[in-house]
């Protein structure tokens, strides 16, 4: 159930947290919170709905609500859509019965719609594939994939209509020599994204050294998602991925964001004890910062007289409150926040600047890599694009200079509960059984250069391998960075547009 599920704003103002409140109205007695301190540090909070006189839990990084206390590793559709940390779901007989209307809203209309005659509904069970279109399982010959998929792949409904046709006139753009193209993921080869994902890993690992060494912190949260995203609105290089073609070389969001955390990580502050540590520790860097850079006299006298009074500060008063710390500490920063601003600039344009210079290297190698598999193949390389006919035609796929690079095999996979675990090269990916058969019935129907399914599980590997890497592999990253809209949203494409999604 979704927090905006609760009611209007007025009744929203009547969930009330079970921190203490200096409202003199009667409260509700509040239950003790007892959530583990992992899902304190996930986002997850006990509040209090008035409405329904009872606790629920809610999560202030992806607004979520449920009635029930949440579980490390579960699923969510708005934050995880493919699955990829999903627990694996306890069998039918430790499954408790859940109340209809504590499960998860769907985030999908094509999901929820109901089906009318402007819906093409695609029964799988009607589609059998031909004995020329089932080939053998690379890992177990003679056997097809039909019936090496018997266990994970369950035939269903799906509502989607891919044979709608484009009313968009445009002049036809001459193909595309990129390899692969950013807004198509095929040609893809399991040899190339493996590289990718080590590069992009081994990248991660250079931006986390590098704001220890130089300015003693660690990398701001999802700061380095974020990079990738706002350098591939500006970037014209070839990866799909990895920038190389940007100006300005110093990334802005990258270099704002290590400049907050200089010269320590501020963190929310709920007790008195907690607020006079951060402010000691405060003063303390910036005093160490200070010291160890590149500074005028002036900016050191006037750094070095506000940290020193304010450890007096500390000596001597021992009867503040949390306000006074949280006060002080905010004279401190605007004390000396611009001077250690203006003495770590250098440091953090390098910091930002290293990192870009990493990546176009990576995308020299990750290029090199494709152009090696291309003349293994006995593929010529993409010459320029011949000048296209001065007319117009109907918007059409992204079309390729260069053809896709042939069958690869060696990925397998195993099915581990509720998961399925496709591995490539000792690399694996997870993903829940549902969505796995979800793809494969959707590759069944549009993928027309494939009518055999051969690529299919070389295809999901380079795919989930890229959305991993992509928003990083420790638990909980990336789950603020979905671009996921509300179902109210899809519902208007579907009902204005005729979109159906």
């Amino acid at each position: 159930m979704a927090r905006d599920n609760h009611g209007s704003p007025q009744e929203d103002a009547a969930l009330v947290s079970l921190s203490p409140s200096t409202s003199s109205s009667p409260r509700p007695p509040r239950p003790v919170s007892d959530l583990p301190d992992e899902l304190v540090q996930a986002g997850w909070e006990k509040c209090w709905s008035k409405r329904e006189s009872r606790p629920y839990y809610f999560n202030r990084f992806t607004n979520q609500s449920l009635w029930e206390m949440p579980v490390l590793g579960q699923h969510d559709v708005i934050s995880d859509p493919l699955g990829l940390n999903a627990a694996p779901v306890p069998t039918e007989e430790c499954i408790p019965t859940t109340p209809k209307e504590s499960m998860p809203r769907k985030r999908r209309i094509s999901e929820e719609a109901p089906v009318t005659d402007s819906t093409k509904k695609i029964k799988m069970e009607s589609v059998p594939p031909t004995p020329a279109t089932v080939p053998s399982s690379p890992v177990i010959p003679g056997v097809s994939l039909e019936e090496k998929f018997a266990n994970l792949v369950k035939p269903t409904d799906v509502y989607w209509d891919l044979d709608i046709q484009s009313s968009v006139l445009v002049k036809p753009p001459p193909p595309s020599h990129l390899l692969p193209p950013p807004s198509q993921a095929v040609p893809i080869h399991p040899e190339v994204e493996l590289l990718r994902s080590q590069l992009i890993l081994k990248l991660r690992q250079h931006y986390r050294e590098l704001c220890q060494q130089r300015e003693g912190i660690d990398p701001p949260r999802e700061s380095f998602n974020r990079w990738l995203l706002e350098r591939k609105v500006l970037d014209r290089g070839p990866d799909p991925l990895l920038p190389s073609d940007c100006d300005p070389v110093v990334s802005p969001s990258m270099f704002r964001e290590i400049m907050n955390d200089v010269p320590i990580r501020l963190s929310r502050i709920k007790h008195r004890d907690e607020a006079k540590r951060l402010l000691f520790k405060y003063a303390e860097a910036a005093k160490r910062l200070i010291e160890s850079r590149r500074a005028s006299p002036d900016i050191r006298k006037v750094v070095k007289w506000n940290v020193e009074d304010t450890f007096s500060w500390l000596r001597r008063d021992n009867l503040a409150t949390k306000e006074d710390y949280m006060e002080r500490l905010e004279h401190l920063r605007r004390q000396c926040g611009p001077h250690m601003a203006a003495v770590a600039r250098d440091s953090v344009e390098g910091i930002c600047s290293k990192i870009y210079h990493f990546s176009q290297d990576y995308v020299k190698r990750i290029r090199e890599k494709h152009m090696t598999l291309l003349r293994e193949a006995n593929i010529p390389e993409p010459g320029p694009a011949a000048p296209c006919p001065d007319k117009v035609v109907f918007c059409h796929p992204v079309r390729l200079s260069s053809p896709a690079l042939p069958f690869q095999g060696g990925v397998d996979f195993q099915q581990d509960g509720s998961l399925v675990c496709v591995r490539y090269k000792g690399e694996s990916v997870r993903i829940n059984q549902s969505y796995f058969s979800k793809l494969f019935q959707l590759y069944r129907l549009s993928c027309t250069d494939d009518p055999g399914s051969e690529k299919f599980m070389s295809r999901v590997w380079c795919l989930l391998r890229r959305y991993q890497v992509m928003f990083g592999t420790a638990q909980y990253e990336g789950s603020g960075l979905q671009g996921a809209l509300p179902v109210s949203v899809f519902q208007a494409l579907h009902k204005i547009f005729w979109c159906h999604i």
